[in-house]
C-alpha cells in the first residue's frame, strides 16, 4: 500500500493573518484533502522543546530524538558519506547574527547565498582553531560542517530554523559547556571579521558570515532508514537524511510508492520573513505541483493513504485521507480548516 506522509512546515498561517490569507489563496485540491478526511487531529506541541513542531516530529518518526529533542547529526554525516565511528556530533550552519535594537537575531540560513568557494575558505581558517580545543571539523557542503566535541555532549541547542527572527538570548546554547561554547565561537568571529570572504560578500550587498550555529548532537553511530525519506524543496541537512546531500530532489508525491515521508521547505523562507505575498504563491505552486496530483492519485488509486502534516511555530495538524474518503461528496471543500 503507497502511504505518504506529506511534511509542509509554515503551511499553517499564523492565527491572527488565517483569515485574510485563507480568503485570498486559491486551493481547491487542497481544499479536498483536508476536508474530505479520515482523520483529523491536533498534534501536541511542546512549548519547551528548542525545535519547531515539524522538526520534532519528523526527528521522533525518524527515531532520532533525544528526549524530544532532534539528533540529526549522525544520520546527516551518513548522508554526506562522513559517518564516524565514535563521538558526540554536532551539525555547524555558519551563520549571521545582526544586532536589533536591543537584542541580537540569527539570520534565515536560506538566505545566506554562501558559495562552495566562500565556505570552503571560511572552514579552512576555522578548522584549527577548532582542533587546538581538541575538537574535529569536518566540511559536508559550504553551509553544512559537523563537529565532534565529546566535551559538549551536554550542551542544549536550538534548531536553527526555531530562532530565525527571535531574540537570540533565549535560543542561544546553554548548559555548562555553554561557557566554552562561547569562547571558540568569539575566537572564530574575530578569524572572520575581516577575512576577505567577507569583504566580498558585502562588496556584493551579502551579510556578513559573522557566527557559526552548533545544533542536531547525537553519537556517531546514529542512523536512520534513508528509504522512507524523500525530499522536494528541503534544506540541505534535509535532502541529506535522503541521501542527496548535494542537490535537492524532487519527487512528485503521485510517483512515490510504499511508505514515505516527503518534507517540503517551500513555504518556511517566505513565512519567516513575513512575506505573505510571497507565502500565497509558493501555496498557489504547491496547489499545482503538489496538493492536485496527490488528489487525482487518490481518486485512481494509485495512492492509497496520504497525510498531510501542516504547521506553523506553535501548532501542527495531520490530516489524513484516502481514496475512500474522497468519495464523500457531501463534504463541501473548505480551506477554512487552516483556521485555528
Amino acid at each position: 500500500m503507497t502511504q505518504i506522509s506529506l511534511v509542509l512546515p509554515f503551511a499553517l498561517p499564523p492565527p491572527e493573518l488565517a483569515p485574510d490569507l485563507i480568503r485570498a489563496l486559491q486551493a481547491p485540491a487542497l481544499a479536498a484533502l483536508i476536508s474530505r478526511t479520515a482523520s483529523r487531529q491536533q498534534l501536541p506541541v511542546d512549548e519547551d522543546l528548542r525545535a519547531l513542531p515539524h522538526e520534532a516530529w519528523l526527528a521522533r518518526a525518524l527515531a532520532v530524538a533525544t528526549d524530544g529533542t532532534p539528533a540529526f547529526a549522525g544520520a546527516v554525516m551518513a548522508g554526506y558519506g562522513l559517518a564516524q565511528a565514535q563521538g558526540t556530533w554536532f551539525i555547524v550552519n555558519p551563520a549571521h547574527t545582526q544586532i536589533a535594537r536591543s537584542h541580537l537575531l540569527l539570520a534565515d540560513m536560506r538566505r545566506l547565498q554562501l558559495s562552495e568557494a566562500h565556505g570552503r575558505a571560511l572552514f579552512d581558517i576555522a578548522q584549527p582553531w577548532f582542533e587546538e580545543s581538541g575538537m574535529t571539523l569536518l566540511y559536508g557542503d559550504a553551509g553544512t560542517w559537523f563537529l565532534r566535541a565529546d566535551d559538549w555532549a551536554g550542551l542544549e541547542t536550538s534548531t536553527p530554523d526555531s530562532a530565525v527572527g527571535l531574540n537570540l538570548t533565549d535560543w542561544m546554547p546553554k548548559g555548562a559547556p555553554s561557557r566554552a561554547f562561547r569562547k571558540l565561537q568569539n575566537e572564530v568571529q574575530m578569524l572572520w571579521f575581516e577575512h576577505p570572504v567577507n569583504a566580498e560578500r558585502e562588496a556584493r550587498g551579502l551579510v556578513a558570515i559573522n557566527s557559526f550555529w552548533p545544533w542536531g548532537a547525537a553519537p556517531a553511530s546514529a542512523s536512520v532508514n534513508t528509504s522512507i525519506l524523500a525530499t522536494s524543496e528541503a534544506l540541505p541537512w534535509m535532502t541529506a537524511l535522503a541521501g542527496h546531500p548535494q542537490a535537492t530532489p524532487v519527487t512528485p508525491v503521485d510517483t512515490m510508492s510504499g511508505e514515505s515521508i516527503l518534507v517540503c521547505d517551500a513555504l518556511s523562507e517566505a513565512a519567516m520573513a513575513t512575506d505573505w505575498a510571497g507565502w500565497l504563491q509558493h501555496m498557489h505552486r504547491l496547489e499545482q505541483s503538489t496538493f492536485a496530483p496527490a488528489l487525482a492519485a487518490l481518486k485512481d488509486g494509485r495512492l492509497k493513504q496520504l497525510q498531510l502534516l501542516l504547521s506553523h511555530r506553535t501548532s501542527q495538524s495531520a490530516f489524513t485521507t484516502t481514496g475512500f474518503s474522497q468519495r464523500a461528496f457531501w463534504r463541501r471543500p473548505t480551506l477554512d480548516r487552516l483556521l485555528p
